[in-house]
């Protein structure tokens, strides 16, 4: 799939999220307001990142220009500002840090294209640092392997440091440290849902499935609390929930640890990242776990793949054969493999289905212990359970997937015009699916995604429900142990095996 902008200077500099008020920035460590001496705090967090993590310096320091990331980013491909080409975005902040951090910059800052900072340079930042999804999509193409989302969480740190903090995310960030979830769900409100749905799967099923919490198991579920709220999410969780059911498996949510997401990975600050992996860590102690599954949310999966062992590691009270943590796609494929699962596939017939590729598990974690099973396993889960698959163009999916346009802390309304352009070129690639299959369901594996695409599709003639989980896929497929579904299966094969003895005699 083909695309071509031509850059429109200061297309989006009109669309900026709100800003957290004191008493979201408190919880978090940060300064409630704008510090006085804001420019000498912002320099001071500048020079401390830049000697903590070599790779900041290094992505600062060895950008050429080269143009390989200009048309990558969905939200220049929506917006065509070339503030939020990959490079212009760097630039923001590299343009600063060249001024301060570098001969050059120090002696001529205009042959080096460096500039002061100051108040309008902190409003910028904060306009493009949050028209980015930390996505990384740019940083395939990137000949270097400069990684924007690295740039994105830097500048984030830095303004929160100084008192200029995102009202939506810091304000989710309060309510894990003070609930235990994004949604702010306390315990009776989530023991009666998960009762709810419990009463849901035995009137569909005749079988009574459990969702426990808070109970001594073998299994800790840790999935995004959308899965308690709303669909699709719900679905999904329903889906993991018979999984668990037909293999047996004794398992166990935590209304302490109720959410998978790390939204302290947005804004780029690895303490409040460890507080909430920390929540994990207790969890899985306190119920005397032997194995962590993560649930379907692609930045949580990241979050737990990449950082949870060392920040709130070690885990050597789990189980050493199982890895740490494990995604519920693994588990479902795994127990697939097994033959502990029985599909009747054509419960989903009526589905013609493509799928998603999450950015956070496409470029930045891995499924199994193989290269490329966090394409593999989920398609394969898929193929499964349906009869009819399709992919969309080669260059939206996978590796070069495109963002749902909503991730990395932008899925608020505040930011609904920049939501709907930032993924105006997976709705283009979803059109192009639907008229050379037909396909009319799209699936994905995280939280954020499915809330995004709920939200714009039916801005580009789709419908609300045409955003499905994985795992609800799964769900309208497993024919689960002395379930309804099960006994009408038996009853049509019977039927099938005398019409076939007929036919024989005959």
């Amino acid at each position: 799939m083909y695309f071509a902008w031509e850059p429109k200077e200061g297309a989006s500099a009109h669309i900026q999220s709100f800003k957290a008020a004191p008493e979201f920035q408190e919880p978090l460590g940060y300064p409630g307001e704008l510090v006085d001496n804001w420019k000498e705090v912002a320099l001071a967090k500048m020079e401390e990142l830049r000697g903590k993590f070599r790779s900041f310096r290094l992505f600062l320091d060895i950008c050429v220009k080269c143009g390989a990331c200009t048309d990558k980013c969905h939200y220049y491909m929506g917006t065509s500002d070339p503030k939020n080409m990959p490079v212009g975005r760097q630039d923001l902040l590299r343009s600063v840090y060249r001024r301060y951090f570098t001969l050059p910059g120090k002696w001529f800052p205009q042959l080096v294209g460096a500039r002061e900072l100051t108040e309008d340079v902190l409003e910028e930042w904060y306009t493009y640092y949050f028209q980015c999804s930390e996505c990384r999509r740019c940083s395939v193409y990137c000949p270097y392997g400069i990684d924007t989302a690295e740039i994105t969480m830097a500048a984030r740190e830095i303004l929160d440091s100084v008192g200029i903090g995102m009202k939506y995310t810091n304000e989710i960030i309060g309510k894990v440290f003070k609930v235990g979830n994004n949604l702010g769900l306390p315990k009776p409100a989530l023991q009666s849902t998960l009762e709810d749905l419990e009463d849901e799967i035995e009137e569909d099923t005749g079988v009574r499935v459990r969702l426990p919490l808070d109970e001594p198991a073998d299994i800790l579920l840790v999935t995004p609390s959308a899965d308690f709220f709303a669909e699709p999410h719900i679905d999904g969780l329903i889906g993991y929930a018979k999984v668990f059911h037909a293999t047996g498996a004794k398992w166990t949510l935590s209304s302490y640890a109720s959410e998978a997401a790390n939204f302290a990975m947005f804004i780029g600050s690895y303490e409040n990242m460890r507080r909430i992996a920390l929540r994990i860590r207790k969890a899985a102690i306190d119920l005397g776990v032997k194995r962590i599954i993560i649930g379907e949310c692609g930045h949580a999966w990241r979050a737990a793949y990449q950082f949870l062992n060392t920040l709130a590691g070690p885990f050597d009270f789990l189980d050493p054969n199982y890895p740490v943590p494990q995604h519920i796609c693994e588990y479902t494929w795994e127990a697939i493999q097994k033959g502990l699962l029985k599909f009747d596939k054509s419960q989903n017939d009526h589905l013609k289905v493509t799928f998603h590729d999450s950015c956070n598990v496409a470029r930045a974690s891995r499924m199994g212990d193989y290269p490329g099973g966090q394409f593999e396993i989920p398609r394969n889960i898929i193929k499964a359970v349906c009869n009819h698959f399709y992919e969309m163009p080669e260059d939206t999916i996978k590796e070069a997937t495109l963002c749902c346009g909503g991730g990395g802390g932008l899925l608020t309304d505040d930011l609904m015009e920049l939501r709907k352009k930032g993924g105006s070129p997976r709705m283009k690639a979803l059109k192009q699916a639907t008229e050379e299959y037909g396909v009319n369901k799209m699936a994905a594996i995280c939280a954020i995604c499915k809330t995004q695409f709920s939200k714009i599709m039916p801005m580009f003639g789709y419908g609300m429900d045409d955003i499905m989980s994985l795992h609800q896929l799964v769900s309208n497929a497993i024919i689960l142990p002395g379930s309804e579904q099960e006994k009408e299966l038996m009853e049509a094969e019977a039927e099938n095996a005398g019409e076939n003895a007929g036919e024989g005699e005959a």
